[in-house]
């Protein structure tokens, strides 16, 4: 599977990195894993790095389900990372889902993870929640 997370307690920050084709069963999954760990807390903000990812399989329906799970808190920030145009898209997408629905959560798309960080208020990600591809 394309995807894999680290959540760090102490920072409240959850961080989801993919690869390669990233398919809706993967990122349902992904959901699934998070609300099944037990150090997940939802008030936690995220970074999904997508800078790895080289497609997306998921459809317009499928990316709506996908936010309309609101596994995160409104109160959480998320900062969506992707190099690629259209996975980047595909990103800014997701979150204009995320800011139209009912339970807003603070969502920004950002071209590199330095940018992400300062947005939600950190310099660098530790070494030892570092994820790896």
């Amino acid at each position: 599977m394309p995807y894999r997370y680290v959540i760090d307690k102490e920072r409240r920050l959850v961080v989801s990195t993919g690869w390669n084709c990233v398919t809706f069963a993967e990122a349902k999954s992904h959901q699934e894993q998070l609300l099944n760990d037990p150090d997940f807390n939802p008030e936690f903000n995220q970074i999904v790095d997508a800078t790895a990812v080289t497609a997306l399989d998921l459809s317009v329906d499928e990316i709506r389900t996908i936010v309309n799970r609101r596994i995160f808190s409104p109160t959480s920030k998320r900062a969506f990372v992707a190099a690629q145009p259209f996975v980047y898209g595909m990103g800014r997408m997701m979150t204009t889902y995320i800011e139209m629905s009912k339970a807003i959560s603070e969502t920004s798309m950002f071209h590199d993870l330095p940018s992400a960080l300062k947005w939600l208020g950190l310099q660098d990600l530790p070494d030892t929640i570092k994820p790896e591809a």
